[in-house]
């Protein structure tokens, strides 16, 4: 499952267009991981904000993070609903 509107500046889908994602339309100026300016090649979607990392790897620590919290949520939805086995 992919997580709702997050988007790396890289990602290529098959028959999907990736917008490209500016460094001057990021809502920070510095990486939230490790509090250095971000870069040009390591942007992101987030709630259809450009969010901005230092590198890939913080960019993709990032979607990894969102993905986990997703999944949590779901299974606990999941598991509210009576719906689990």
């Amino acid at each position: 499952m992919t997580p709702p509107d997050t988007t790396s500046a890289d990602e290529t889908r098959p028959g999907h267009r990736t917008p490209a994602l500016r460094i001057e339309d990021a809502v920070n100026d510095t990486c939230p991981w490790s509090g250095k300016p971000i870069a040009a090649d390591a942007l992101t979607l987030y709630n259809g904000a450009v969010v901005g990392f230092c590198n890939p790897e913080c960019r993709d620590k990032f979607a990894r993070a969102v993905q986990a919290f997703e999944n949590a949520l779901q299974a606990r939805r999941v598991e509210k609903a009576g719906l689990h086995q």
